[in-house]
């Protein structure tokens, strides 16, 4: 991949197209933000109309024309492919698509993916793969001595037992304080409400109460995590964070998949500590690394596409 031809010295112009998925725009901004520790940039979010491909490229057309020009175009989730691949022509940009597309990985300058993605693996030059997807936690410095809880609920690989759940995060939380925890749009109705009443020493928002960067921010203070199996985002948000995080195991719908395969994986390799293993011991493992795939991502960015070190600004 060539160097960056930049327009501007400062700052580096990343547009991020959106289609509406909280996740998919969370990896997209994951990647942004990490860029941004290492060279100054400007983030304009493009969000697209939910209709059909024509109507998003218009709408992205539309949008674009009172951005600057951009030097980066990110983007995750299928309905973003075309308009990004469009504008990064038109414009003259690099394009950066996050998961694997559903179109040819060599009309897009580099595509960063899950390693599920790509079971088999992948020896393209404009490929990265990733261990879990992108997200924007960032720990810093903060001082972690939080304890949080992340619930997911029913999905395609898993069902759901709030029973049981109940039960582990009694055992977990016991008579101590100092708990909170946030639920997710699948955990099923009334399931906050049930904690509440069983165990009023842990403090329980909703998630349809809470910002955008309350997860994140709780994870940068967090030095302990206990997230559902289901909530396969959330579990490498935690890893990211450098906490200690614990697995609550869910009723599993299928003997195997590919994102099951790499949470077995993150417990096999100490990553996790599964709830049966720490109720046997009453100990958590810690991570033998942190993963921060966003801050490795954009160093590879920084290389391919010739960003310069932060003191001396843009090639």
């Amino acid at each position: 991949m060539g160097t960056l031809t930049t327009r501007m010295e400062h700052p580096l112009v990343l547009w991020l197209l959106c289609d509406g998925k909280p996740g998919h725009e969370n990896q997209s901004l994951g990647l942004a933000e990490a860029v941004g520790r290492r060279v100054p940039v400007d983030i304009q979010r493009i969000p697209l109309d939910t209709g059909g491909s024509v109507s998003r490229l218009k709408a992205a057309c539309r949008a674009a024309a009172a951005l600057p020009l951009p030097h980066l175009i990110l983007a995750a989730g299928h309905p973003t492919h075309l308009p990004m691949l469009w504008l990064a022509r038109k414009y003259g940009a690099k394009s950066i698509v996050l998961m694997r597309p559903s179109l040819p990985l060599s009309w897009f300058d580099l595509c960063i993916a899950p390693q599920h993605d790509f079971p088999n693996g992948c020896q393209l030059k404009n490929v990265i793969l990733t261990r879990g997807a992108l997200n924007r936690v960032n720990p810093g410095t903060v001082e972690k001595h939080g304890k949080l809880i992340l619930i997911g609920g029913p999905s395609k690989a898993h069902g759901w037992d709030g029973t049981a759940l109940l039960d582990m995060l009694a055992a977990i939380t016991g008579d101590g304080s100092g708990w909170e925890l946030s639920d997710s749009r699948r955990t099923p109705e009334g399931f906050l409400e049930q904690i509440q009443a069983k165990l009023p020493n842990i403090t329980a928002i909703s998630h349809t109460r809470t910002p955008p960067e309350w997860v994140p921010e709780k994870l940068r203070a967090a030095a302990e995590v206990w997230v559902t199996e289901d909530s396969i985002s959330m579990i490498y948000e935690a890893l990211t964070s450098g906490a200690k995080v614990g697995l609550l195991p869910m009723p599993r719908r299928t003997g195997f998949s590919r994102v099951l395969a790499g949470i077995d994986g993150l417990v096999a390799d100490g990553y996790l500590t599964n709830f049966n293993a720490w109720h046997d011991t009453g100990c958590m493992v810690r991570a033998p690394e942190r993963l921060d795939e966003a801050a490795r991502c954009a160093c590879v960015v920084a290389a391919q596409f010739g960003l310069a070190d932060p003191a001396h600004g843009l090639h």
